[in-house]
């Protein structure tokens, strides 16, 4: 009997241990970017790696999103995905504005700032997945970064990209 008064707190603190806690606003590593599982610092902790279709994966919102380039086509893409990034996720929204940031080529040919108006693609009840947009400078080869905004099921969302 001496012992039960210790054995009760010494099995909550076991059981507290043994369950963890949660933060649900912290981000999870991905498996496929190295950065993100060391701890790499602010920039890791946030990357998310390639997405589905090659591209580059980040956070809109509450959303995450794949930015995808067709340089022959002067077009871009913005893919909204679930939180296992890589499946498709329709939302809400009418249209989002990217804009990418002045950038060079390879061989130091400058390409100005865009601002590009995409618009969903086959949307279904006012709902989509795939947003798109066109414009010369996409057709220039080179790594593009910069932000993507628009309302995403009636609320404001924003986040930034880096190919």
């Amino acid at each position: 009997m001496k012992y039960m008064k210790w054995m009760s707190p010494g099995l909550l603190v076991a059981a507290l241990m043994a369950t963890g806690c949660s933060k649900p606003n912290e981000p999870r590593p991905v498996a496929n970017n190295p950065a993100a599982s060391t701890g790499g610092g602010e920039d890791a902790a946030h990357a998310h790696g390639t997405g589905p279709n090659g591209g580059v994966v980040f956070d809109l919102g509450s959303q995450h999103a794949e930015f995808t380039v067709d340089h022959p086509k002067q077009r871009c893409t913005i893919l909204i995905l679930g939180d296992d990034e890589t499946t498709p996720t329709a939302i809400a929204a009418s249209e989002l504005t990217l804009t990418i940031h002045e950038t060079k080529t390879k061989d130091g040919t400058v390409v100005e700032a865009m601002t590009i108006t995409m618009s969903p693609e086959d949307a279904v009840d006012g709902k989509a997945s795939k947003f798109v947009g066109t414009d010369p400078g996409i057709g220039n080869v080179a790594d593009f970064d910069g932000a993507v905004s628009g309302e995403i099921d009636g609320k404001p969302a924003q986040g930034e990209f880096k190919e």
